[in-house]
């Protein structure tokens, strides 16, 4: 009868230690504004191998309630193998492995089918299945008594139920919470998948053919969204309803202007191929990307506040209190196509990239431009004001310097013969006029340069290389349309931007 009791309460700690993954999951996937959780990404797995006729919303084996009655298996099923864990983790210690690895695998399997490139996606599951194998060994430990003990004494058996029912207690309300966060995030997509941007007034010229060089390997001429580089600072991902939404022009201003989301779509807006880049980028990173902004010029937005003399700075303020230094000059300066921008690669911007709006200035590194989720212009100076990074020390004005990088052979060791040697090279606002190699210390050689739309964006470039058995190293350098030369002095990322010659090591083979 004891025996039975002590498998009982083991049973009972893997069920709430289920509860607690579960939770933490949800929350996780609340945070970081995911439209989904792992919970939903197994049951899409399950839709996506059932008869269609079984999962329709509105008629099939679940009637109306199908997807509900799927998510509903899908934590029946997940607290029924963490029960069996608790069994298992009660008879010897780690034993739940055999159940938490193989269901961890599924899990991340499932998301895998549903979120982009990069970990951020993983980061509930992982939370949620770390959260509950470490509530099942301490619920356990409860439990077990020294050597010679068979059951718990009474008292104990008690504390350990209080316990359980405590901790579950607590795991219900951060399900309840995360679940809401999600509910919230998956409001906002539905309604984001129902924007229609309106057609440019002032359309992007025609990206010619010749701007990638179809090299395996080579960063493609546009980014695809959903590889587009990120740099968050918030632990949660803001979730604004663009109807909701608004822009206002405060500060040093002679009319403050408030400006919806409807309203700034019914403008005249622009498109522009900008490429963005971080300042904390390492000199060859990868924290750049080049994509086709739909948006509102922002110089017309602040013509119509009226900036007052003596401003000097625009202090762009995001949902999440992120904020952005931009010199004013450059924002009421007609030639830099600086956008309110709405749209990335024909589509409404997505929630990691600042829906519904964000900034997006050509020239300037993002810590200085590149608001998401902005809601604020103040017209302000440098003096009152300062941006998120520059109050930790980064550089307040941000230019971007000339930049390229060596992307392939990626890996160290290649055949001899004949070797592409390629990658991207930019220096908004002028453009690329030359890229140049050089292997070792030998002749800087020209290579061959892709077309581009316009000195915004960066350029492919690929030289092909006759490599012979050896050790090489091979570095790059840049010649912007002014002529100025890439700098080949090393400087780290604080607190102004890295700059220094891409180098990598290359292992010819022998013959």
């Amino acid at each position: 009868m004891q025996q039975v009791s002590s498998i009982r309460l083991g049973r009972i700690a893997g069920g709430v230690a289920g509860l607690v993954g579960l939770a933490v999951a949800e929350l996780g996937a609340g945070l970081i504004a995911r439209d989904g959780s792992p919970v939903s990404d197994l049951a899409e797995v399950v839709t996506a191998v059932l008869p269609a006729a079984w999962i329709s919303d509105s008629t099939g084996a679940f009637g109306a309630g199908a997807r509900i009655a799927l998510l509903a298996a899908v934590v029946v099923v997940t607290l029924v193998l963490a029960v069996v864990s608790g069994q298992l983790e009660l008879k010897r210690k780690q034993l739940s492995l055999a159940v938490y690895l193989p269901a961890g695998v599924v899990t991340l399997l499932a998301v895998s089918t549903q979120v982009g490139p990069g970990a951020l996606g993983y980061v509930p599951a992982v939370l949620g299945l770390s959260a509950g194998y470490l509530t099942l060994r301490l619920l356990i430990a409860e439990l077990r008594r020294p050597p010679g003990a068979l059951e718990p004494i009474a008292a104990e058996r008690r504390n350990f139920l209080k316990t359980a029912g405590l901790v579950a207690l607590g795991g219900i309300v951060v399900a309840g919470v995360g679940r809401m966060l999600v509910q919230a995030s998956n409001r906002v997509a539905e309604v984001r998948t129902k924007i229609v941007l309106p057609p440019a007034a002032n359309p992007a010229p025609t990206v010619p053919v010749g701007t990638d060089l179809d090299v395996a390997g080579l960063t493609r001429y546009i980014t695809p969204n959903a590889s587009f580089y990120r740099i968050d600072t918030a632990l949660q991902l803001p979730v604004i309803d663009p109807e909701t939404w608004t822009l206002k022009v405060t500060g040093l201003v002679s009319t403050p202007v408030t400006l919806t989301y409807a309203e700034l779509l019914a403008r005249p807006l622009t498109e522009h191929l900008t490429t963005l880049t971080c300042m904390s980028n390492q000199v060859g990173g990868d924290l750049a990307g080049n994509a086709v902004w739909l948006g509102l010029p922002v110089h017309q937005v602040l013509a119509e506040a009226g900036p007052q003399a003596g401003a000097d700075m625009v202090l762009s303020v995001s949902q999440d209190g992120w904020s952005a230094a931009t010199p004013l000059s450059t924002l009421t300066d007609p030639d830099v196509s600086a956008l309110l921008a709405v749209g990335m690669n024909g589509e409404p911007l997505s929630p990691e990239h600042g829906f519904p709006v964000r900034m997006v200035v050509p020239g300037l590194y993002g810590d200085v431009s590149a608001t998401k989720w902005v809601t604020e212009l103040k017209v302000t100076t440098f003096d009152d004001d300062s941006g998120y990074w520059a109050q930790k020390g980064w550089s307040e004005r941000g230019p971007i310097k000339i930049a390229s990088r060596i992307d392939i052979p990626t890996r160290s060791v290649v055949e001899p013969g004949t070797v592409i040697v390629a990658g991207v090279a930019w220096a908004q606002t002028t453009g690329i006029s030359k890229v140049e190699v050089q292997v070792d210390d030998g002749p800087w050689q020209d290579t061959e340069l892709a077309d581009t739309v316009g000195p915004d964006t960066w350029r492919q470039w690929a030289y092909d290389w006759t490599a012979e058995p050896g050790d090489y190293e091979i570095r790059v350098r840049a010649t912007d349309a002014d002529g100025r030369v890439q700098t080949d002095k090393d400087v780290p990322p604080f607190p102004s931007a890295a700059s220094g010659l891409h180098t990598v090591p290359v292992k010819v083979r022998p013959a």
